[in-house]
């Protein structure tokens, strides 16, 4: 199973978008600093996930939502699926 990701970080109110394998521990590198595009932004949160087949299939998701300008956009994809 893969899975796209969206994290947030409340210290400085922004979002991250990926997509993994194994989403525990690429969460607990997103925590401890191991991934340079989030360290500054410690603590995150997931706030919402995807399950995929393939890896292929989740980065294509990761992309789309990239490629989405407006972070409304991200917000209003979170607000539909709470957990």
């Amino acid at each position: 199973m893969y899975y796209f990701y969206i994290l947030y970080s409340s210290k400085t109110a922004r979002y991250y978008v990926g997509s993994c394998a194994d989403i525990s521990k690429r969460f607990s590198m997103h925590n401890s600093g191991k991934v340079r595009s989030t360290k500054f932004h410690i603590p995150w949160q997931v706030v919402y996930t995807e399950k995929y087949q393939t890896l292929s299939e989740a980065r294509r998701r990761e992309y789309q939502a990239k490629s989405w300008k407006k972070r409304a956009a991200l917000e209003k994809l979170i607000s539909k699926h709470k957990f």
